[in-house]
């Protein structure tokens, strides 16, 4: 053990000053709040980005491909299926999976409330993973039985509560054509993703009936949805599904699908990093006035320390290791507090939200390592090399005046 490790240990673990103490005890507390926030504020934005990005990828999948034209509606331009497109898409290495859909708008009708929605259609080899996780009541289309399958539908929650539905109710939809065209339909399931852009806009429905009601052959679509194995590889990879694309069709992505989505999710890192900044500069300042308040205490032992023939940066180095002893007692302390508290929302979702402004009825949370090491390393190199500074107040210390300081 080094001579200015030693006295620094002696000063901070076994000092009988109260007026110190005090301080001390203020700083660590400090830095333990910084850090516990600091935590708390990176896990909620990981969590809040990846739930609200599962949810949206789970409806809508990552990348749509669709007919390459200037129609911007909610029913995609029909197109005939490619087998040799469909061959490379499903055996692109990035693709998890990719199934085709179509769309129509239509007005839902029961008793007397109506309801402005949107028929997703889907076939048998939809991916009802999400969905399933979603489900509020009910099941899934059952694609066993193809003729009942066309009279099945499922609906959100948002809509069932509009329109006072409840599974086994009948309801018909009339479809926005020349001239309309109603269909009976009969709710089997009803979901809850919490976006209401999807909750509020999709009914989910059997692809074969958008196919009947425009007079169009089984291999008509409206596009191809597709998920990805890696989302962080999303632009990467819809470059090269793009590319791969015949000229009649064209591709886009989630981000561009829910741009104010991801616009949002954008804003809340900016919020973040703000809060990180400010959270840094209390455990600084706090570590400061404790740092300046020890060095002014300790103004006679610092005298007879010079006078003894010790250097100025050998008294600075007891000083910032008795820094370091304090900010990591606030750091092990502030893990505590901010793991300790992600650990307890990620398993009991205790603290709730409004799900129609928040997307999700709880506070979500996802603790990474790489974020916590990281966040203690830089509060504790940020602090140590801050207080550098403050700590060449000793070097203005003269023995003499230092040694008559009381």
């Amino acid at each position: 053990m080094s001579f200015a490790s030693f006295i620094a240990g002696r000063i901070t673990f076994k000092s009988k000053r109260t007026f110190s103490k005090l301080i001390v005890r203020i700083a660590i507390i400090g830095i333990m709040l910084g850090l516990g926030v600091m935590i708390l504020s990176l896990a909620v934005v990981s969590g809040f980005k990846r739930e609200i990005r599962e949810k949206v990828r789970g409806f809508d999948g990552d990348m749509k491909v669709i007919k390459y034209d200037l129609n911007s509606s909610f029913e995609n331009s029909p197109f005939v299926r490619d087998t040799l497109t469909e061959q490379k898409l499903r055996n692109a290495s990035s693709v998890e999976y990719m199934v085709p859909y179509a769309t129509k708008a239509g007005i839902v009708k029961f008793s007397d409330e109506i309801e402005g929605v949107i028929l997703k259609g889907v076939d048998k080899t939809y991916n009802w993973r999400f969905i399933k996780s979603c489900l509020v009541e009910g099941n899934v289309i059952n694609f066993a039985d193809s003729i009942a399958a066309r009279q099945q539908l499922m609906v959100s929650q948002t809509t069932a509560n509009r329109l006072r539905l409840k599974v086994g109710d009948k309801v018909i939809i009339y479809f926005v054509q020349e001239p309309p065209r109603p269909r009976p339909f009969k709710i089997v399931g009803i979901y809850d993703t919490s976006i209401q852009e999807v909750d509020k806009t999709y009914v989910i429905g059997d692809l074969s009936v958008i196919q009947k009601l425009n007079d169009q052959q089984p291999d008509v679509i409206g596009g191809y949805e597709l998920r990805i194995k890696n989302f962080d590889r999303l632009d990467t990879v819809a470059d090269q599904v793009n590319s791969s694309l015949p000229i009649k069709l064209r591709l886009t992505t989630i981000k561009e699908n829910y741009s104010n989505i991801f616009d949002w999710l954008q804003i809340l890192d900016v919020n973040a990093q703000v809060m990180l900044v400010l959270m840094l500069l209390v455990a600084v300042i706090n570590m400061i006035s404790a740092l300046l308040i020890m060095i002014l205490e300790r103004t006679s032992m610092i005298g007879i320390m010079k006078a003894m023939g010790t250097t100025n940066w050998a008294i600075q180095k007891i000083f910032l290791y008795n820094a370091s002893y304090l900010i990591s007692i606030g750091l092990l302390l502030g893990n505590i507090l901010g793991v300790g508290l992600g650990l307890f929302q990620y398993y009991t979702h205790f603290f709730k939200l409004d799900a129609s402004s928040y997307y999700m009825t709880f506070i979500p949370v996802e603790i990474k390592f790489t974020d916590v090491v990281l966040l203690n390393i830089g509060t504790m190199a940020v602090c140590l090399l801050v207080l550098i500074i403050p700590s060449m107040l000793i070097s203005r210390i003269t023995p003499v005046k230092a040694i008559r300081f009381k």
